[in-house]
Order: C-alpha cells, then sequence, then structure tokens
C-alpha cells in the first residue's frame, strides 16, 4: 500500500507533530487554510469514515481525545475551531487514509 500517512507513521516522510501517541498522530497541514490547520489521524490505516468498522469505535475515542490535546497544543480550545472529515470525491478526499482537520485560529466562515 503507498499511503502517504501511513509513511508518516512509519517515520518514512517528515511531518511537523504536534501530538503523537500509541493510537493518534498529529501534525501541521502542508497547505494550510488558516493560521491552525493540524490533520490528526489514526495509526491504523482506515481509507475513510466510511470504512469505519465496529472494532474501530474505541479508536474513534483516542483520535478525539488526540483533536482535543491539538486543540490545546495550539491555543484555539478556549476560542473555537472546526473538525472536518473529507470522504469520497465529492467531499474532496485527496488522502485515502481517514483523517480530521482542526482548523482554528481566526473567525472561520461557512462556504459550501
Amino acid at each position: 500500500m503507498d499511503c502517504i500517512f501511513c509513511n508518516i507513521v512509519a517515520g518514512e516522510l517528515p511531518a511537523n507533530k504536534v501530538y503523537e501517541d500509541e493510537h493518534v498522530v498529529a501534525f501541521h497541514d502542508i497547505n494550510p487554510i488558516a493560521p491552525v490547520h493540524v490533520l490528526t489521524i489514526p495509526k491504523k490505516h482506515i481509507p475513510s469514515a466510511m470504512a469505519i468498522e465496529t472494532e474501530d469505535w474505541e479508536l474513534l475515542g483516542h483520535l478525539f481525545h488526540g483533536i482535543q490535546q491539538v486543540a490545546k497544543a495550539t491555543g484555539v480550545d478556549q476560542s473555537g475551531f472546526r473538525v472536518i472529515t473529507n470522504i469520497g470525491e465529492h467531499g474532496q478526499q485527496t488522502v485515502h487514509h481517514l483523517h480530521y482537520h482542526v482548523i482554528g485560529g481566526r473567525q472561520l466562515e461557512w462556504k459550501a
């Protein structure tokens, strides 16, 4: 499997990490759309939110704990932030490894 995020997890590609534990790694997006734009991913390869299985439910708790840690580490935990996951072509998913964008650091607008 040739997955850029799996390569980051394996330490084969560099990433500017914000948080890491045994289940999750979070790192700055290389094309940020806001002052804070961090990707939080499971270390286990899951292609998208549509591929989450019952056995992954506990892992989702670890992911959201990681998101909380990212928000605190980047200083947006009090001011607010957005958590987004893209799914499939119409959702503009470009890397097929489940990931959540933590976006903040400024007043966000809603554009669909």
